[in-house]
């Protein structure tokens, strides 16, 4: 039988499961920040600091990166859409369990399971994307992914705070919890909607042994991937968390205008995203996107640690250099798509994104000690390099799948 959306064409399938998709990605995002903007009700309430409270986080942060691997292997395995619901019903589960915690110790086996649902997204809806979505809309349909994550991102600290002003902040926490059940609900009632690709289906033939795995990971196009987010993780934390403190330190910048100059590279690279899955749609050679956004930006970080600017002319170069970094996401998810072998797309996203987790725990403490040891340029420096080897990763990649195929 046809469906509703197949009768309408495939335009508004695509466009259903994207918003679908990006729906649930956009809650996975939010939920990441649903503690920090309560951390001051908690400080109050439990009687504890900061550093309790940022042991949480990193206990949720570290698990979902152990786990993205394994979700990925699982949605090959048993399919993305079965993958995708028990994340997101586990995540919500534990988010809404946040608001009855008795104490923050009672939190930190909740991040545990919190982790274990937040690591579900990128295997699962990236495998469900590539296998619903028409080629031709591809690039926009994985902008739109990144694009709805960042919206969760964004709407979130705004969202808690209003709840935890309005009805304490175990409501709010419930309340958002008990969001994601209806996120869920709208996923499962389209379920027929979001095909993927399931390893039995795809390659009833293949064995997954140890050697099999080691073989996928191994692959040159796969480390190649792997290595390219392990790079800009380094550039993203650099910016993301510690711009503002290093531009107080390097010239004295207001952290106000300093927060100001981040905001205009989060716009800046959201916008980015939307003008890049366009251009990976009309596209084939990917890597020329992604080395173009890349050096555009690398020299304007660079930039930024040798140059005193007036906070109007700073504004603009951090929000140029967000645009160009955001205009490469749709390509390099382009670009492991095509190194993904068919019935492993799931464990290949799933283990090339734990790279991205990999940096971003590998990042801060070399970032903290240039900046605590009066080097704050420094900074720059590294993210700038750390870019510009990325560079050499996406070309890399777009020769070994050429040779491949």
């Amino acid at each position: 039988m046809t469906s509703a959306a197949d009768a309408l064409g495939p335009a508004n399938r695509d466009t259903r499961v994207t918003a679908l998709i990006g729906l649930a990605h956009g809650f996975s995002h939010f939920y990441q920040l649903v503690l920090p903007p309560l951390f001051p009700f908690l400080v109050k309430d439990f009687g504890v600091g900061y550093t309790e409270l940022g042991l949480v986080m990193t206990v949720f942060y570290v698990t979902s990166g152990l786990m993205q691997t394994v979700a990925g292997f699982l949605v090959d395995h048993f399919g993305a859409r079965k993958v995708l619901f028990a994340g997101l019903a586990v995540y919500a589960g534990a988010i809404a369990l946040f608001g009855l915690a008795p104490s923050v110790w009672a939190m930190v086996p909740l991040a545990i399971v919190a982790g274990m649902g937040n690591s579900v997204f990128h295997p699962a809806d990236y495998s469900i994307l590539g296998s619903s979505v028409s080629e031709k809309r591809m690039g926009r349909a994985f902008g739109l992914h990144t694009f709805g994550g960042n919206l969760g991102w964004a709407a979130a600290p705004p969202a808690m705070l209003f709840l935890a002003d309005q009805f304490g902040w175990r409501v709010a926490l419930i309340v958002a919890g008990v969001a994601g059940y209806v996120v869920l609900f709208l996923l499962w009632r389209d379920r027929d909607e979001l095909r993927h690709e399931s390893r039995r289906k795809s390659r009833p033939d293949e064995k997954l042994t140890p050697a099999a795995v080691l073989a996928v990971f191994s692959s040159w196009p796969v480390v190649m991937c792997f290595t390219y987010f392990l790079l800009m993780s380094f550039s993203l934390i650099g910016v993301q968390n510690f711009l503002p403190p290093i531009l107080a330190k390097l010239n004295g910048t207001p952290l106000a205008v300093g927060s100001t100059a981040l905001t205009g590279f989060l716009l800046g690279s959201a916008a980015g995203v939307l003008a890049g899955g366009w251009l990976a749609d009309r596209m084939t050679r990917h890597e020329i996107i992604v080395a173009g956004g890349i050096l555009t930006a690398a020299p304007l970080l660079l930039w930024l640690g040798h140059a005193d600017f007036a906070a109007a002319v700073l504004i603009a170069v951090t929000t140029i250099a967000g645009l160009a970094i955001g205009i490469t996401t749709p390509s390099r998810d382009m670009l492991v798509r095509s190194a993904s072998p068919r019935g492993a797309t799931g464990r290949v996203f799933g283990f090339v994104y734990s790279g991205l987790d990999a940096g971003s725990a590998i990042a801060p403490p070399i970032i903290g000690y240039l900046i605590d040891g009066g080097r704050p340029g420094l900074v720059f420096w590294l993210m700038s390099v750390s870019l510009l080897l990325a560079v050499f990763t996406a070309i890399g990649l777009r020769q070994a799948a050429q040779a491949r195929a």
